[in-house]
């Protein structure tokens, strides 16, 4: 993936090439697919999601100003799309309960057990308030830095890092609950 096949791509649908935009949509539709189902933990419902933000997307095209790259404006696009749609409906929330107890130390296969273990973070991860996991989303399961975040999520970078340290420490504390 390359931000100059992004910007061409980009430059020939607002030329009026509007079959570009498949490239633009082959290229970014598992990220999206991917992100949005770290917000509503449905496949069937991050599937429309990203859909409908492709949708947006290609509507306003014209908008993106080239200051940044075409993907962190693609990502901000979608991110404020889930985060209204799941305030809009909410997705269904899973209790500490649910999150299953560290497996035994002594287990033969390290790889099972580190597996588990990220299942078990990931869990924990969908229990804390949504301004805490959209961060810890995007930073830690989504790889971006913590410019790209806080523009995806439209907050100043020192509010990122504040959401992301308060979130790690609520995070720690379901952790040590769940032991």
């Amino acid at each position: 993936m390359s931000a100059s096949d992004d910007q061409a791509d980009v430059e020939k649908v607002l030329a009026g090439n509007v079959d570009a935009f498949e490239n633009i949509v082959r290229r970014w539709q598992n990220p999206l697919v991917n992100l949005a189902y770290r917000f509503c933990r449905d496949r069937s419902r991050a599937e429309d999601l990203a859909q409908e933000a492709f949708l947006r997307a290609y509507r306003a095209l014209g908008q993106w100003r080239k200051d940044s790259a075409f993907s962190t404006w693609l990502f901000a696009l979608a991110t404020n799309l889930y985060r209204s749609e799941l305030r809009r409906i909410p997705a269904g929330f899973v209790s500490i309960d649910d999150v299953s107890e560290p497996g035994d130390p002594r287990a033969e296969d390290g790889m099972m057990e580190a597996e588990e273990r990220d299942r078990s973070v990931r869990r924990a991860v969908f229990t804390l308030p949504p301004k805490y996991r959209e961060a810890l989303m995007l930073f830690y399961f989504h790889e971006m830095d913590v410019p790209a975040a806080a523009q995806s999520l439209g907050l100043p970078e020192g509010t990122l890092k504040a959401r992301l340290f308060r979130g790690r420490e609520l995070l720690r504390g379901k952790l040590k609950e769940s032991v």
